[in-house]
């Protein structure tokens, strides 16, 4: 479900900013985005910054400690993190703010190619030395067979949340922000993952996925462990949808069923 956002910042959040950045300048609410009380553009002396944050009794607030862990190791792909602070009841993370849009999925969008080249550069990316799930143990109550879940298992650090949202087409190319869900897994999930916001955006599956083979590590995606995620995929999206009311999330279940379809077709 998606987190209430605050149009007003609390005192005390104000405080927390000023103690990290200096003094406040101006401050504007950012409607974008579902999983964050707080999430505004602020204005200091010497720069703009991106702050988001949550309660540090909200269930989530994970997510927060999850992304400050993972920003020294996608400088170049994601927003700077400047700072992140827990206190006074709030977790707060402060970026650089960027100015850009958001990822136009749609067959034949431009975007394409520079989301698929920041993602090859992701998969560059070992697993840093911190506490990440598993995409095995994010999977696991969706497979018939718990030995399916080896097809998953590797040592690439994986974005795995591929909501256009949260993929900003910048002078400096594609930067990917959000990463709460970051994981541990097979470097050929997240075109996998990907291709399915494709094929929610208007590709055919076939078109899908002809977009995720630009990437590396698609030509070592073993087609049974393909088929195994498109079922589980196909599962965990009915999951979704049954509970949430986002505009996305029925999109997203067809999408998956369609790519499950194809993938298992009988020939």
């Amino acid at each position: 479900m998606p987190t209430p956002r605050l149009t007003e910042l609390p005192d005390a959040v104000l405080r927390l900013i000023e103690k990290a950045s200096g003094p406040i300048a101006g401050v504007e609410t950012v409607n974008a985005g579902r999983n964050s009380a707080i999430a505004a553009r602020v204005r200091t002396a010497d720069r703009t910054l991106f702050v988001k944050g949550l309660p540090l009794d909200h269930p989530w607030v994970w997510t927060q400690k999850r992304e400050a862990d993972v920003g020294p190791y996608v400088r170049n792909i994601a927003p700077e993190l400047h700072w992140h602070v827990e206190e006074d009841g709030w977790s707060l993370l402060g970026f650089e703010h960027i100015d850009g849009g958001h990822a136009d999925f749609t067959p034949g969008s431009p975007d394409l190619p520079a989301v698929m080249a920041t993602m090859t550069r992701l998969a560059d990316v070992p697993a840093p030395d911190v506490d990440l799930k598993t995409m095995p143990h994010r999977l696991r109550t969706y497979v018939d067979d718990p030995a399916d879940l080896s097809w998953f298992t590797g040592n690439r650090l994986l974005h795995s949340e591929w909501n256009p949202h949260n993929v900003l087409m910048t002078d400096r190319g594609a930067l990917f922000v959000d990463w709460g869900w970051a994981s541990t897994g097979a470097a050929w999930i997240d075109p996998a993952l990907w291709l399915l916001w494709l094929i929610a955006h208007g590709h055919t599956p076939g078109q899908a996925e002809s977009e995720a083979a630009a990437h590396p590590a698609w030509q070592d995606a073993p087609p049974a462990g393909l088929d195994t995620l498109a079922r589980v995929q196909h599962r965990l999206w009915d999951s979704i949808a049954g509970e949430s009311t986002d505009d996305w999330a029925k999109p997203m279940q067809h999408a998956a069923q369609a790519w499950a379809e194809h993938r298992n077709a009988k020939p």
